[in-house]
């Protein structure tokens, strides 16, 4: 004999709570509390509820998806942004697409299309580079409200958008090695296109200049948050006659290709140079020497944005006005071994 199947009614008689509640649950979680939220998605996975998710977008006009774009699927940073939306979409209707914006893999296809052909509902664009012809297409096509930018954003775009403090974060590098009693240190960039990359390079620019710090412009080096981008600084700060003692890279990346190299030819960190990155992604704590760098709460980023996005897309198109201000995520030094004081026994000039 057929089972009967699970419907609404039951989930909320397990959970002791009214088929409404269920419903606002399913499509709005984050208007119910959090105690709430977990026993009537306590109940639907006891009872095995399975929502027809089909038969719920004809009715609602929804799409039932959201897409994230981001920028490099193999570079681990995004790892946390990601759990941190498929967290918070997991306990919503809607499903998460994403797709790696990286050597143009939405090339053919318009990003604005999959609003037009009805395929999401909202997107998370980690990434920055959107072009002006696209933000340009978001406008005309009505779909602003239903963007929010995450870790990057867009200069000049009116989209909401959820960020580290980045030049905070860099000033806190800086401060770190003055601290520390280095006064020649160097600066590895992001790639020069790249919204943080100036972001971070204002911070460090900004904190030498309250902190007084001497600047030479061969000190400030071109990367592009890779591994051999910290290789090729390396190189360049192996074949100066004045190096400098510190080195402030823009992503944990950057800083592992630099000290890699650093040791293979004989330069020892943090004994005859220290490092600091920015990003704390995973491998830092167990990099040896452990990296000292700038935490990005990663999760927060991810969980926020997501938050805001649903908020946006059950608010409508318009963007309200409370969003035309960034939400800022602080960051935090993380202190370990990559970076110590300068050995004045050396010789070596502060």
């Amino acid at each position: 004999m057929a089972q009967k199947p699970i419907r609404i009614r039951d989930v909320a008689k397990r959970a002791g709570v009214s088929t409404a509640t269920v419903s606002r649950a399913l499509s709005n979680p984050e208007l119910l509390t959090e105690a709430t939220r977990e026993t009537v998605f306590g109940a639907i996975r006891s009872t095995g509820y399975r929502v027809n998710r089909a038969a719920r977008n004809l009715r609602t006009r929804q799409a039932g998806a959201i897409l994230v774009l981001v920028p490099n699927l193999g570079n681990p940073f995004f790892s946390q942004i990601l759990a941190g939306i498929s967290e918070v979409f997991g306990e919503s209707d809607l499903s998460v697409l994403i797709a790696d914006t990286k050597d143009h893999a939405t090339a053919g296809k318009r990003v604005v299309d999959y609003f037009l052909d009805s395929q999401i509902d909202g997107m998370i664009c980690l990434d920055g580079a959107l072009s002006d012809e696209e933000i340009r297409q978001f406008e005309e096509n009505g779909v602003n409200g239903r963007i929010v930018f995450a870790c990057e954003w867009k200069h000049g775009s009116s989209q909401p958008s959820v960020r580290s403090d980045n030049g905070q974060g860099a000033r806190l590098a800086v401060r770190h090695l003055y601290e520390l009693g280095h006064r020649k240190i160097a600066h590895v960039t992001g790639p020069q296109e790249n919204v943080l990359t100036h972001v971070r390079r204002e911070g460090m620019l900004a904190e030498r200049a309250e902190l007084g710090l001497p600047m030479r412009d061969e000190w400030i080096i071109r990367g592009d948050f890779s591994l051999e981008s910290g290789r090729a600084a390396a190189e360049k700060i192996l074949s100066m006659e004045d190096r400098p003692t510190a080195i402030f890279c823009a992503s944990d990346q950057v800083a592992f290709g630099l000290i890699s190299t650093l040791k293979t030819r004989g330069v020892e960190v943090p004994g005859d140079i220290s490092v600091v990155g920015f990003d704390d992604i995973e491998l830092s704590e167990f990099y040896v020497p452990a990296l000292t760098t700038i935490r990005q709460d990663r999760h927060a980023l991810g969980t926020r944005a997501a938050r805001l996005l649903l908020e946006c897309i059950h608010a409508g198109d318009a963007i309200d006005n409370k969003h035309s201000e960034p939400v800022m995520i602080d960051v935090k030094l993380v202190v370990r071994q990559s970076a110590a004081s300068i050995l004045q026994e050396t010789g070596i000039q502060a």
